[in-house]
C-alpha cells in the first residue's frame, strides 16, 4: 500500500514560489491499479517524480509498505528504488544491445540474484505478458513498440516491487495496443499483488483504473 500525507513541492521562479504539489493526500491499496490525469502543467510528473523518490517534497510523506520514503537517506533510497519500486517509461528506455530476456534480468542482476533464478523469472515474466521463446531472444529493435512495452513492464515486474509507476507507458502506442497495455498493468496489479500508479493523458483509459486522480494547478480536485 502506498499512503501519500500532506504532500507539498514548491519551486523558486525569481521572486515568484511555484508550488507545483499543493498539499496532496491519497492512498492505494496493494493490488489496485490507479491512474494520475489532469492538464499540463497540473504536477503529474512532479507528483510521479516524489513518489519514485527521485525528489524530495518540501513537506509531508509518502509511505510504501509502511516506510516513510521521504525520511530516507541518499545511499538508502537507492536500495530502495531498486528493491520497492519498479518504473514503466513513454519510451521503454530498453538497453538496445541486450536481448528482451537479458533487459528483464538485469534488475535482477543488480540484486545480486544468482543467474539461473534471474533467467528463470525473466522468462517466466515474459511469458506471462505475452512474449514468446523466439521474441525473448530478440532485441529491442526487432520488437514492436507494443512488445517493447511489455518488455519494459516484465522488466518493472523483476525484483517483485511493491509500487510500479507508470509514465505516459501508451503514449508512443496506437489506441488498440495501447488498450492491450491498460489491461495488462490491470491485471498484473492483481495477480501481482502490487501498487501501479500511471500518469495519463487518455481520459477513456483512466476511466477504467481501480481510481482516479485529477490533479488542477498541483491539488488533488477529484477522486
Amino acid at each position: 500500500m502506498i499512503e501519500v500525507i500532506d504532500l507539498k513541492r514548491n519551486f523558486k521562479s525569481g521572486d515568484t514560489t511555484v508550488h507545483a504539489v499543493n498539499g496532496i493526500s491519497f492512498s492505494v491499496p496493494d493490488g489496485q491499479f490507479a491512474s494520475i490525469v489532469g492538464q499540463s502543467g497540473s504536477g503529474k510528473s512532479t507528483l510521479l517524480t516524489l513518489l519514485g523518490a527521485l525528489d524530495k517534497p518540501t513537506s509531508g510523506s509518502i509511505v510504501v509498505d509502511g516506510q516513510d520514503v521521504t525520511k530516507m537517506h541518499d545511499h538508502k533510497l537507492i536500495g530502495y528504488r531498486g528493491r520497492k519500486i519498479g518504473f514503466v517509461f513513454q519510451n521503454y528506455n530498453l538497453v538496445p544491445n541486450l536481448t528482451a530476456l537479458e533487459n528483464v534480468m538485469l534488475p535482477m542482476e543488480f540484486a545480486h540474484m544468482p543467474r539461473a533464478r534471474r533467467k528463470a523469472r525473466a522468462a517466466e515474466l515474459l511469458e506471462q505478458v505475452g512474449l514468446s521463446a523466439d521474441q525473448q531472444d530478440r532485441k529491442p529493435g526487432k520488437l514492436s513498440g507494443g512488445q517493447q512495452q511489455r518488455v519494459a513492464i516484465a522488466r518493472a515486474l523483476a525484483n517483485k516491487p511493491k509500487l510500479i509507476l507508470a509514465d505516459e507507458p501508451t503514449g508512443n502506442l496506437d489506441s488498440k495496443t495501447g488498450k492491450m497495455i491498460f489491461d495488462l498493468l490491470h491485471d498484473l496489479a492483481k495477480t501481482e499483488n502490487t501498487t501501479i500508479i500511471t500518469v495519463t493523458h487518455d481520459l477513456s483509459i483512466s476511466g477504467k483504473t481501480d481510481v482516479t486522480f485529477t490533479l488542477h494547478d498541483g491539488a488533488l480536485v477529484k477522486t
